[in-house]
């Protein structure tokens, strides 16, 4: 199994500057290639403390030139809020830069700050996306962009540096609602799989998923990408302790950031999926409620529980390798660093061992 890292730069504590944020959370980035991680990721946000990342391609070509051998992997490049022509360019550059260890990964988007402040209409952000999606896609495996449709048009242009490296079986895309997974299976690419709901939906919503993509690319899959927000702690109680504070903290930014407290999702086309989930957020007294479910999904534990759950979770899902996110909340930069060691020193030697193991099983 591959594991990654992911930094996010929450920058929600009010005691730290922006620019402290930035400085430790680069600082973690560091750690990923010496602590033997096989990739490290980031995501895009805009406008608000929730991540301060709006340009995840950027941060990737700072990491392109301070690594060798790491691949980097975004997680999204939200591509509604993008013109897909200088997409494309942006990630030709980046495959060229770190000589071809590049993971792409796109998404839709679906907080409403982000979409009001770029003066968007989220509801075509599906059509957009497809729309995007393809055009980006086909455009790098040929070398040049062109697509007539509702809402991009592009006239034939290269790209320049030409894409060196096919970007089949190394594109992905986040997909929450069970619409987004039918969307990625007919577009050929592998599925993100960042948890917010139950296991049961996430394996029934995979399964559609598959069946699709044989259909139509009459291919097998790609194993999907799994994210986890992860504590690791030697002791039991500690880890629980601290889990629920960060990882527990890190949802309530989730409901501020998202809107999920609310109904104006379902009212919006193309995301009346997510109606399920803010009427359950909305419920009073719903919030300690909530915070155990997405506990019950998320990687928290001594090593060995953390290990347990990366297993269980890929096992039911299929997924190929695991992404921890390690720095949230306002977690200090020291207990930051520290989670980040252990998990590198008694979590992460484990999960390569038995994905060679299954490997070569196989």
């Amino acid at each position: 199994m591959d594991v990654g890292m992911t930094v996010i730069f929450q920058g929600t504590d009010q005691d730290r500057s922006d620019r402290e944020v930035y400085q430790n959370e680069l600082r973690l980035g560091d750690l990923a290639e010496p602590l033997g991680f096989d990739s490290l990721w980031g995501v895009e946000h805009h406008f608000t403390d929730y991540t301060m990342c709006p340009d995840v391609l950027q941060f990737l070509s700072y990491f392109a030139g301070r690594t060798k051998t790491i691949k980097l992997g975004s997680m999204v490049v939200v591509l509604p809020w993008h013109n897909p022509m200088r997409v494309a360019e942006q990630i030709s550059v980046l495959d060229h830069q770190s000589d071809g260890r590049f993971i792409l990964g796109v998404g839709r988007g679906l907080g409403r700050v982000e979409f009001d402040g770029f003066g968007l209409d989220q509801g075509v952000a599906r059509e957009r996306f497809t729309e995007s999606a393809q055009m980006l896609l086909e455009g790098l495996e040929r070398g040049y962009c062109e697509f007539d449709g509702n809402h991009i048009k592009q006239i034939k242009r290269d790209i320049r540096p030409k894409p060196f490296k096919s970007f089949k079986g190394r594109a992905y895309a986040a997909a929450v609602s069970p619409e987004s997974s039918e969307i990625m299976a007919r577009l050929g690419i592998g599925l993100l799989i960042i948890p917010q709901k139950p296991w049961e939906s996430v394996t029934q919503e995979l399964g559609t998923y598959r069946r699709i993509y044989r259909e139509v690319n009459k291919a097998e899959p790609p194993a999907p990408v799994l994210a986890g927000w992860t504590f690791v702690d030697k002791d039991a109680g500690r880890a629980e302790e601290m889990a629920r504070k960060y990882i527990g903290g890190y949802w309530d930014t989730v409901l501020k950031h998202y809107e999920l407290i609310g109904d104006h999702l379902s009212k919006i086309k193309g995301y009346e999926s997510y109606a399920s989930m803010q009427e359950t957020a909305s419920k009073a007294g719903g919030r300690e409620a909530a915070i155990d479910f997405f506990l019950s999904i998320q990687v928290w534990g001594t090593p060995d529980q953390c290990y347990d759950k990366i297993v269980d979770f890929s096992t039911r899902t299929g997924a190929g390798s695991f992404n921890g996110v390690f720095s949230y909340a306002g977690m200090p930069w020291a207990e930051a660093e520290r989670n980040i060691r252990l998990f590198a020193s008694d979590v992460l030697p484990r999960l390569k061992q038995a994905g060679a193991v299954a490997q070569a099983a196989e």
